[in-house]
Order: structure tokens, then C-alpha cells, then sequence
């Protein structure tokens, strides 16, 4: 009897343990992350984290919970590619913004939920003041966000014995959210750019239904047992995001090249070249840490900046070495912000190679425009105008280094103490001095004139 009852607890403890194993297994594991802000550097290194821990964590899918009006488009582009790239889905809950770079991120999604009162599109792409940018800008927007839409392929319509496709995801529509020189009848007329509220995105396609919060995604997404785990950003990724964005590389390079120009003017203050080491060591630490600047790279650099110096303090005039050194810094600091393998850019977007040209480009450009004639300022009327030396120091005013008393022994006689060689020592009114024999040699003893004296040095002749 005893046997069977311990047959029977072992028994219950054995399925007890499979069931709840069992019920683990079957709990869904949503990795939910935030884009609530401008889209740029920071949103991009978040993204890149973020998908990174929820392969980590095997999560079953990857929710992202957006409000934007937009960012640039360089790092929305780097997210959607991330997105369409992903092997466990990813979805899209518009708390109440998805305008331009949001609507480009959105399009990418494998479902998108809207609050209710929410918009998509408005995806025309604006400078910093809001003004529409050139056509050739607009161009690769609408490629890009006609290329997302399509992404997600067709789905196919049996409509009895007909069988018909139909895009998941219009691309002409999607375009239209960028062009307003499209017309959709019944969507959207000429001279508009087109904007969904949550109602008419799911009319078009572009949204899978109404949700009031992330829980309620969730479920319609047909999970009933849930973990969330919510990424949370560090201090680092923060900083790390600040500093990979474009506009303060920008800002370093004008620094750097800057401080080093202010240094040439005036070697020797130290402060510019400091400021110039500090803002080298802030560009190139995170793309070094990141993987995008290599060590020969960086060594590029640094045997340009070596060669820039010896053009101007030891190699007179401006030659191979100066260019040679310009163009090593300059391939230094572009190819540090692209990640390719040596010289083989096959895995590089085209685009991230023409921004990293630009953003090196448009600083070296403004760091000479800035700092050639705010150091004409500074050096000649400004603060630093006691620091540099700008008036020569005439040997008739009293600026000399030596000792000026023998220049009144002109005229004056005494004897060779020495041997004239032409150079040896005289004695004049009881002083010794050095001098120089003029013409030939004087012996000891003879007596000596003085015609003359340069340089700091007395010239005699003898005395007859």
C-alpha cells in the first residue's frame, strides 16, 4: 500500500513539474522598445540594442511603441533596413505621431496598430527650418518607401474562380504619402501630401486595426500568455548616441582641424592643439568602439596630421608632403564613419558613403572658413592679441638677446691675448673679450683696434 501511494506522489509531482513547464513554453516573450522622439543617432543606437537583446532573449516578437513627427533620414532608413532584415517579427503600436521618418519605420513593419485619433505619412523630407528639400532628395524617399511597401509583398484575393493580387502594402499610395504630384482617386488629390488618420489607414492598408494601448496589441496579435521586456537604455547608449550623431561629427571636425590651424598661427599656446586632441579622440572613440573605425584608419589620420606638420616646420614651401597629409586625414576621417573591410565597400550603403563625404567635407570647409578669420581677430585685435608675438623686436629699440656693452669699444685699442685665429681673446681697459682678426692673423701680445662690432661678436684689426 505503501509503494503505491509513493508511486502515485511521485507521479503527481512528475506531471506537475511537465505542466509547468509546459506552461512556460507557451508564454510569449514580447520585446517592446520606444521611438517617443526625434529620429537620429540615439534612436539608431537604441534600435541596434534592442534587436540585439531580443535575439538574446529569444523573443517570440518584437513590439515597437512609436510617437514621432519624423527625424532624419539616414537613421530611419538604417531602422527600417533593420526591421525588414528581422527574423522575428516586428510590430508597430502609433501611440499618436507617425509622420515622415516615423511613417517610413511604420511602412517597414510586419503589422501596424494605431490609436484611435492617430496619423501616418506626411513623409516629405524638410531641412532643419522645415523647408522642402531639392527634388533629388524627394527621389530617394520615394524610391525608399515605395521599395518598404513593397517588401511585404501580395496577398492573394479567390474571388470564386478568379483569383486576384493585391499589394499588402500599396507603394503607390506609400509614395504619395511623399510626392504630392500624385493623385489616387478617391484618396488623395493633387498639390497634397497624402496623411492617414487610423480609420483611413485601415481603409488603404496601412494599418491592421485600432488599439488603445500596447496590451491590447498584443492580443491582437493572438498572444494570451505574455512576458514584456522593455528595453532600457544606459547612460552609455545615450552617450554613445550623442556622440555618432552627423551634426556634432561635423562640429569635431571643425575642431580639430581649427585648433591645429590656431596652433600654426601661434605655436606654442597649447590650448587650440588641446582642443584639437580632445575633439579627435570624441570622433574617433565611439566609431572605434563601434567597429566602424579600424586602427589603420585611425593611423591614417595620424601620419597625415605628422605630415601636415613637417610641410610647415621643416620642409619648406608646400609639396607632396602637405597634400599627401591633407588627403590622409581626409580619408582617415570619412572612412572611420563607414563600416567597410579595408578598401572593399561592397557592404556599405551608397547613401552612408555619400553622407560620411559630406558631413567630413562640410566640416573641414567651415573650419577654415571660421577659422581663418576669426583667428585673424583674436591674434591681431582679440584676447589672444598679448598672447602672440605680431611686432618685430628692433635691435636699435633695445630687443636683443645679447650683451650690447662692447658695441662702445669701437674706436677703442688693447692687446691680442690670445692668438688670433682668426677668433681668440683681447684685453681692452683691463676686460677681457672675445674677438675676431679682421684681416689675417694677429699673434699674442701685438696690439689690436677695434673697426667694428655684429652679431654680438667684436672685430679688430692690428694696430700700427
Amino acid at each position: 500500500m505503501k509503494q503505491l501511494i509513493s508511486i502515485i506522489v511521485l507521479f503527481l509531482i512528475v506531471t506537475t513539474s511537465f505542466a509547468q513547464k509546459d506552461t512556460l513554453q507557451d508564454q510569449a516573450i514580447v520585446y517592446k522598445f520606444d521611438i517617443k522622439r526625434e529620429i537620429g543617432s540615439t534612436s539608431w543606437i537604441y534600435a541596434q540594442f534592442a534587436f540585439e537583446e531580443a535575439n538574446k532573449v529569444n523573443a517570440d516578437v518584437i513590439l515597437l511603441h512609436l510617437n514621432t513627427y519624423g527625424g532624419q533620414v539616414v537613421f530611419a532608413d538604417s531602422i527600417r533596413t533593420k526591421i525588414l532584415n528581422s527574423k522575428i517579427p516586428v510590430h508597430v503600436f502609433i501611440d499618436n505621431n507617425a509622420a515622415s521618418a516615423g511613417a517610413l519605420i511604420s511602412i517597414a513593419c510586419d503589422s501596424i496598430y494605431m490609436r484611435p485619433g492617430a496619423n501616418i505619412g506626411a513623409a516629405t523630407v524638410v531641412n532643419q527650418s522645415g523647408e522642402k528639400m531639392p527634388d533629388k532628395y524627394q527621389s530617394y524617399m520615394r524610391s525608399t518607401i515605395r521599395a518598404t511597401a513593397e517588401a511585404h509583398g501580395k496577398d492573394t484575393i479567390i474571388n470564386g474562380t478568379d483569383t486576384a493580387y493585391v499589394w499588402k502594402r500599396d507603394p503607390h499610395i506609400a509614395e504619395a504619402m511623399v510626392d504630392e504630384s500624385i493623385y489616387i482617386e478617391g484618396i488623395i488629390d493633387t498639390g497634397k501630401i497624402l496623411t492617414f488618420t487610423t480609420l483611413e489607414a485601415i481603409e488603404n492598408g496601412f494599418c491592421e486595426g485600432k488599439a488603445e494601448s500596447i496590451n491590447e496589441v498584443i492580443e491582437k496579435l493572438g498572444y494570451r500568455e505574455y512576458q514584456i521586456i522593455t528595453y532600457k537604455p544606459t547612460f552609455y547608449d545615450g552617450l554613445k548616441g550623442f556622440l555618432t550623431n552627423p551634426i556634432l561629427h561635423g562640429i569635431l571636425i571643425l575642431v580639430i582641424i581649427g585648433g591645429l590651424y590656431f596652433e600654426l598661427q601661434s605655436p606654442g599656446i597649447g590650448f587650440p592643439l588641446l582642443a584639437s586632441a580632445i575633439a579627435a579622440i570624441l570622433y574617433f572613440a565611439p566609431l572605434y568602439i563601434d567597429g566602424l573605425a579600424a586602427n589603420w584608419e585611425i593611423i591614417l589620420f595620424v601620419i597625415g596630421i605628422v605630415l601636415i606638420a613637417l610641410e610647415i616646420f621643416v620642409i619648406p614651401g608646400f609639396g607632396i608632403a602637405g597634400i599627401s597629409g591633407i588627403i590622409l586625414v581626409f580619408t582617415g576621417l570619412t572612412l572611420s564613419l563607414v563600416d567597410n573591410v579595408v578598401f572593399d565597400f561592397s557592404n556599405v550603403p551608397t547613401n552612408e558613403l555619400f553622407m560620411s563625404l559630406i558631413i567630413v567635407s562640410a566640416g573641414t570647409f567651415l573650419a577654415f572658413i571660421v577659422a581663418i578669420p576669426l583667428s585673424q581677430k583674436l591674434f591681431t585685435s582679440g584676447p589672444l592679441a598679448k598672447v602672440a608675438l605680431l611686432i618685430s623686436q628692433d635691435m636699435d629699440l633695445g630687443y636683443i638677446g645679447v650683451d650690447t656693452e662692447p658695441k662702445h669699444l669701437i674706436g677703442a685699442v688693447g692687446l691680442a691675448q690670445t692668438t688670433l685665429r682668426p677668433s681668440g681673446k683681447v684685453l681692452i681697459n683691463d676686460e677681457t673679450y672675445d674677438a675676431v682678426a679682421e684681416i689675417g692673423m694677429v699673434d699674442k701680445g701685438e696690439k689690436i683696434k677695434v673697426i667694428r662690432y655684429a652679431s654680438g661678436q667684436l672685430y679688430v684689426v692690428k694696430n700700427r
